[in-house]
């Protein structure tokens, strides 16, 4: 049967606003920018093929979870000096946990990268990235994040001076779910972050920072997520 002629036992208004949807998975890098990709599926591929919308300072390593029988399970964070913390000289100054509550998210949050004294902003960090020079993590907050419960959609955007604004959009699961998406994450200054509770379950995060929790260095962007208002019914009642 021509591929035309399949749809024969339909009216003609239905026809006509007929559409299929195309299953072809599109590339890689494209997904990574868009629609999202599992962590599991970005730590395999060959990072050249990613290089186009990858964001400059954002490391994704993977995890190995080890389950106990009938005990639990056991997942380590980082080994100081080694792997990808012990590559960029980053040992976390403090670390924190947090925990989102399923069907929650948090919006985009940003830290200021810190920019020496006349220097033109754009010019010193590209110059910092391109030649892979330390950063000054004493004056301007790092992120590495790890999952050990639930599964979160994180979404990264670079907005420092002078870079592109290229956007990573990808999935994670917790310890709790063991598979090729236990991954940590470290997130430079500059790059805005959000998450995203995925399905019934809390998430709990543990995070280190390069610098000591500071209030005023914690730019929110696109935040309103976290402060919904009561339903209007409940506020034209305390209102009354």
């Amino acid at each position: 049967m021509k591929k035309e002629d399949i749809w024969r036992g339909l009216q003609a208004t239905a026809k006509g606003a007929l559409s299929t949807r195309d299953y072809r998975a599109p590339a890689l890098a494209k997904r990574l920018a868009g629609i999202g990709l599992e962590a599991g599926q970005i730590v395999s591929a060959n990072r050249r093929s990613l290089a186009v919308v990858w964001i400059p300072g954002v490391e994704i390593f993977p995890r190995i979870i080890y389950v106990q029988r009938h005990r639990g399970l056991f997942g380590e964070f980082a080994r100081r000096d080694e792997g990808v913390l012990g590559n960029l000289k980053f040992w976390p100054r403090q670390w924190a946990t947090a925990r989102m509550f399923a069907n929650t998210a948090k919006g985009f949050h940003v830290h200021p990268p810190f920019i020496p004294e006349g220097e033109d902003a754009a010019k010193w960090l590209r110059r910092q990235f391109a030649k892979k020079t330390l950063a000054n993590y004493e004056a301007e907050q790092w992120d590495v994040m790890f999952f050990v419960q639930g599964r979160v959609e994180m979404i990264l955007r670079d907005v420092r001076e002078g870079f592109r604004s290229r956007i990573m959009h990808f999935y994670i699961d917790g310890d709790n779910h063991r598979s090729s998406n236990n991954v940590a994450v470290v997130i430079p200054p500059g790059v805005a972050h959000a998450l995203r509770v995925e399905g019934s379950e809390d998430a709990i995060m543990v995070y280190g920072t390069s610098t000591n929790f500071e209030p005023a260095f914690e730019g929110r962007i696109a935040s309103d997520v976290e402060s919904a208002l009561l339903p209007e019914s409940w506020r034209s009642f305390l209102a009354e």
